[in-house]
């Protein structure tokens, strides 16, 4: 009975990391395009920053917090790995744009290390979140409107979605926090991202996150 127990365990706990894999590979796929999964994640972002606004206990605020943090510190990074390069490469003033949003990807990054710190009973948290959200705004703005598309008139949708599962896969290996000294190009992010990341998914371990 209780060899049988286990096995019945295994098979179930086996059937559920199957599912996640699969709803996962699905997922990418319906994505096709680069475009589509910064997007995504964008409206995330706005949809974690209303939240926190909203909520009506610190408890609610600092899972939302958490949440915000844990996902615009992998976005950036995902993108500065992935997307700036590929700008780099396929666009004639690649470069330009590339290093113009990594400097408003370090604003933001300086910023969004000052409010993961911060308790919602400190007297900044709510400005502080405020004045990241309006500067990470204005960025969001320039990629949707002029970066992203040219981006996709500038590589094959076959490469687009290529890079977007990429994109994706990144995110999964990259630091959870946000660490504005680090470098933000290749390869130097790269190293300094294997490092940090298992310190900071060890701290998520002990961090409260939305119950949904």
């Amino acid at each position: 009975m209780i060899r049988l127990a286990n096995t019945v365990r295994l098979a179930a706990t086996t059937s559920t990391r199957l599912s996640v894999a699969n709803a996962s590979s699905t997922y990418l796929r319906t994505m096709t395009s680069i475009s589509e999964v910064i997007k995504r994640d964008h409206r995330e972002l706005e949809e974690y920053y209303n939240n926190i606004l909203k909520a009506t206990t610190d408890d609610d605020k600092v899972r939302w917090q958490n949440q915000f943090t844990w996902e615009l510190a992998r976005h950036s990074i995902g993108e500065e790995l992935v997307v700036y390069p590929l700008m780099e490469k396929a666009m004639t003033d690649g470069k330009a744009r590339a290093d113009h949003d990594r400097d408003e990807h370090n604003k933001v990054k300086v910023m969004l290390h000052e409010f993961q710190n911060l308790h919602p009973v400190d007297p900044k948290f709510e400005s502080t979140i405020k004045t990241l959200m309006d500067s990470l705004s204005e960025h969001i703005k320039e990629e949707e409107n002029d970066d992203l598309p040219w981006l996709e008139k500038s590589i094959s949708k076959d490469e687009s979605a290529t890079k977007a599962k990429e994109f994706e896969r990144t995110k999964m290996f990259v630091p959870t926090r946000s660490h504005p000294s680090a470098p933000d190009k290749p390869p130097f992010e790269t190293v300094v991202g294997l490092l940090a990341a298992p310190i900071d998914k060890l701290g998520d371990m002990f961090r409260r996150f939305p119950k949904d």
